[in-house]
This record gives structure tokens, C-alpha cells and sequence, in this order.
């Protein structure tokens, strides 16, 4: 599915520091979005935040959690009592402790904040939606991975103060050296914005 015009203007005329890694069916952005949070933390870096462990409670290995960053804990965030279930919900307490404690780890420092999905929660405002403005106050870039079908609420969450990144490592990279190198903004010809378009 194609980038309607408006959201091409408002996702690349904004800055840079709030990147959402737009993906399919056929992609996998929490492989992707871990390679890269592991070799920040490689590099010297410290990437805080969650990448997403499997995406439903269906399948023979149902598993819905998240892996925080940067000490690798696995978090589940299905109630204990549907763990296996078909369709299984959010437990809204599980998630709201990984908010706080979050919350404290970017406030320890960070180089980069990962959110692990723009989903239904924080579409209704609530989930890890309050770390995004959190982060950006702190001068910490966020990542953040966005179903297709959710984009358009994403620019209207985010008021097209982004940039879409496809799912593609090169695409983060690219991404990475506008927000770490000396144009820390969108302002010039020679930012990752310009050279997007």
C-alpha cells in the first residue's frame, strides 16, 4: 500500500528524532529492530525500551511479550490465566508496571528509546505512548514499529512530527547517523528528511 501524498509531506518535513519503522504482513520488525538495538549496545550505546516477542497468543509457540531493553528480561503481557488462550488480551496491570519502569530507565540515560509497537492501546492513548513525548523532552531519539494499517493514526497521533523508515536495516541505518551525526534535525539538504523524499 502506497503513501498517500499527505502523509509523504507531514512523515519527511519534520524532524528526525521520532522515527516508526512501517511494516506488512510479510515483514519482521521486531527481527530487525533487535539486530540493530544489539549492535547499538555493541558499539557502546544504550538503547532502552521493548521489542515485541512473537505477535499473538495463536500458533503452536503462543508467546505475547515483550523483551526489555537493555538487560534482555522477558516480560510477558498476557494475563497468566490466558497465556495459551486463543485471542488472548493485554493484561493492562503488566503493562502499565513496564511503562513506569521504563519510564525510570530513560530517565537513567539513553541513547535511543525502542517502543515496541504503535498497537490499540497506544492508539487510545494509553499503553507506552507517554514514553514517546518522555524521550523526546530528554533529547533521546525514538523508534517506534507501526503496522500499515495504523499509520494514518500514527501521523495524526504523532502530528507528522516523524520520519517513515521502511523495514529495512539500511533504512535504520540511514536514520541513525542523521540523529547521532552533527545535523541532529531535519533542516538541510543533507539530512536523512531530504534524502528520503
Amino acid at each position: 500500500m502506497g503513501r498517500t501524498d499527505e502523509e509523504s509531506r507531514v512523515s519527511f518535513d519534520a524532524q528526525c528524532d521520532l522515527a516508526a519503522v512501517v511494516y506488512g504482513a510479510h515483514d519482521d520488525p521486531d527481527r530487525l529492530i533487535s539486530g540493530f538495538a544489539a549492535d547499538l549496545r555493541r558499539s557502546g550505546r544504550r538503547p532502552v525500551g521493548v521489542v515485541q516477542l512473537g505477535r499473538s497468543c495463536r500458533g503452536e509457540n503462543p508467546r505475547l511479550g515483550v523483551v526489555m531493553l537493555p538487560d534482555g528480561e522477558v516480560v510477558p503481557l498476557a494475563p497468566d490465566d490466558e497465556a495459551h488462550a486463543p485471542g488472548c488480551r493485554l493484561d493492562p496491570d503488566r503493562l502499565a508496571g513496564l511503562a513506569m519502569r521504563l519510564a525510570a530507565a530513560i530517565g537513567d540515560g539513553a541513547d535511543l528509546v525502542i517502543i515496541n509497537r504503535f498497537g490499540r492501546s497506544e492508539a487510545d492513548g494509553k499503553g507506552l505512548i507517554d514514553l514517546i513525548p518522555q524521550a523526546l523532552d530528554a533529547d533521546i531519539p525514538v523508534l517506534i514499529a507501526v503496522p500499515e494499517q495504523r499509520f494514518a493514526a500514527w501521523i495524526r497521533f504523532s502530528e507528522g512530527m516523524n520520519v517513515r523508515l521502511d523495514c529495512r536495516r539500511e533504512a535504520l541505518d540511514r536514520w541513525w547517523l542523521t540523529v547521532t551525526g552533527p545535523s541532529r534535525r531535519c533542516s538541510g539538504a543533507e539530512t536523512f528528511c531530504e534524502f528520503a523524499k
